[in-house]
């Protein structure tokens, strides 16, 4: 079988040119995409970068408790913190504290903590979770804004729930 263009030996080659030429411009459009923009976009959105040798002039903090299924859950200490870099939103320690901070003032948001903290999110059933701050429920669920000095409760429901559980029984 022969496909278009390559039974000719001249349309072949001029076939085959075409070809390399297109991947090579696919390539340099992903690349220019993945290197310049991403970089340009991503340069002023403080949970992308560190803020190691940063000045800061924002600095908030506020409580967040978090349940799964009514079963309290620990934030971990040191959360968005490596050793080569510090995240915006970090916590210090287990006490359920979350610090954010950044060059200027900025909307931190307790969904944006629940990504650094890598919390399984798509496992739960958001319809029937609720966060409440200082006792209130939020309507903006998980872009609820973090407050300074605020106490926010996460109260999340796994879509498993009710599910029957297949593990065997305990003697």
């Amino acid at each position: 079988m022969f496909w278009p263009g390559m039974g000719d030996p001249a349309k072949r080659k001029r076939t085959l040119k075409f070809l390399v030429l297109t991947a090579g411009i696919g390539i340099a459009v992903a690349l220019t995409n993945s290197l310049l923009v991403q970089k340009v976009v991503k340069a002023d959105d403080p949970l992308y970068q560190c803020i190691n040798d940063n000045e800061i002039h924002y600095k908030i903090s506020a409580t967040l408790e978090v349940t799964i299924d009514g079963k309290k859950q620990d934030i971990p200490a040191n959360v968005g913190i490596t050793k080569d870099c510090q995240r915006s939103l970090y916590t210090l320690s287990d006490d359920g504290v979350i610090h954010a901070e950044w060059t200027k003032k900025y909307t931190f948001e307790v969904g944006q903590f629940l990504w650094i903290w890598n919390f399984p999110l798509r496992d739960m059933d958001e319809t029937k979770s609720r966060i409440y701050v200082n006792g209130v429920e939020s309507p903006d669920f998980i872009h609820t804004v973090i407050e300074d000095g605020a106490h926010y409760k996460a109260e999340f429901v796994s879509k498993n729930t009710g599910a029957p559980t297949f593990t065997p029984p305990q003697n």
